[in-house]
């Protein structure tokens, strides 16, 4: 291995070392177009093999880096690799440093993952079970008004926050024994201000006698 290639060595083996076992680290000398190290190997080659199929995809050196791109290992895995082209004090390409890094067992993680939070078909909950959790519902409904809208808790101005309890108030929550101070505690919001937006809403309504008013009251 030329002298220029020796310093290299240890990075190779800190990558390998960090990503062990999903990744092959080769250094290629390009005097010899041989592989001068290899850590981790997985591909079946060793240092002074060819390395004809890296430096083919390699074959334009004129950027530092290339990459990332897809291989094919022996028994068939995908690996995602990039390429470093090193360079002696001249700036002239004397090595290629190449990172080999598994994704197959990256890719089946990401398959279990989908497969797990996907539903199929489509399925809504058990109406039965649903309907009789109602903070279940409360839940349901501020995060379908959220994921439409884009938003989160905090970012709800005074508008969305009125929209919101009016939404909330025309399925009857706010009737519910307890359910104001826990749609407070969900919103972030005091008691105080969530009265304060009933309060305005129902002043802009004609029937002040539904349900939830009458149970508005009795809490305050």
């Amino acid at each position: 291995m030329k002298e220029v290639l020796k310093p290299y060595v240890p990075v190779c083996q800190a990558i390998a070392t960090l990503l062990q076992p999903h990744a092959e680290v080769v250094l290629h000398d390009l005097a010899t177009g041989n592989i001068a190290f290899i850590a981790n190997a997985f591909s079946k080659r060793r240092p002074g093999d060819s390395s004809m199929t890296d430096v083919e995809v390699a074959i334009s050196i004129d950027s530092s880096v290339i990459g990332p791109y897809r291989k094919t290992n022996w028994d068939r895995r995908q690996l995602r690799s990039v390429t470093a082209v090193l360079r002696d004090h001249a700036n002239r390409p004397v090595g290629l440093l190449c990172i080999n890094l598994d994704i197959s067992v990256f890719e089946g993680a990401v398959e279990f993952i989908r497969n797990l939070i996907q539903f199929s078909p489509p399925s809504e909950p058990p109406e039965a079970l649903f309907k009789s959790d109602w903070k279940e519902v409360v839940s349901a409904t501020i995060d379908a008004y959220l994921r439409e809208r884009h938003l989160t808790e905090a970012g709800l101005s005074k508008d969305d926050l009125s929209e919101l309890v009016s939404i909330l108030d025309n399925q009857g929550l706010f009737s519910i024994r307890n359910a104001t101070p826990y749609i407070a505690e969900v919103l972030r919001m005091s008691r105080a201000t969530l009265y304060k937006h009933l309060k305005d809403l129902r002043d802009k309504k004609s029937g002040r006698n539904s349900p939830g008013a009458r149970a508005l009251q009795e809490e305050i």
